[in-house]
């Protein structure tokens, strides 16, 4: 929890819940699950990694959060595309996923460092 980047992914991941609940009910177990699933993985791994003695398992799963974010990214594409997804709040998402996918290769930089 202290770090910025667990913070920043759980921000995520619950404007992801918000935005998905207004997705059509026959995509709950479709696009929205895997929205949520992607989203709900990033800060998870993050803690998993934190919580690893070594630096090696620290940054192996920092790598399997920056996976599910462009999991989460490909999934609001298809969204957007689909109509599910305004243009502004596909921007808002596109920023806020940037910013934790470069929160992400700092630390792993970092931890790269320290191993």
């Amino acid at each position: 929890k202290k770090l910025d980047v667990w913070n920043e992914a759980v921000a995520l991941a619950t404007d992801i819940y918000k935005v998905t609940d207004g997705f059509p009910k026959t995509e709950s177990y479709g696009i929205t699950s895997q929205m949520r699933r992607a989203a709900v993985s990033v800060p998870s791994n993050i803690a998993e990694g934190a919580a690893r003695a070594g630096k090696k398992e620290f940054v192996q799963f920092l790598n399997i959060a920056g996976g599910s974010l462009s999991e989460l990214d490909t999934q609001l594409e298809i969204s957007f595309k689909l109509g599910y997804v305004s243009s502004n709040v596909r921007e808002t998402l596109d920023s806020k996923m940037s910013n934790v996918a470069q929160m992400l290769a700092g630390l792993i930089k970092w931890a790269k460092k320290k191993a």
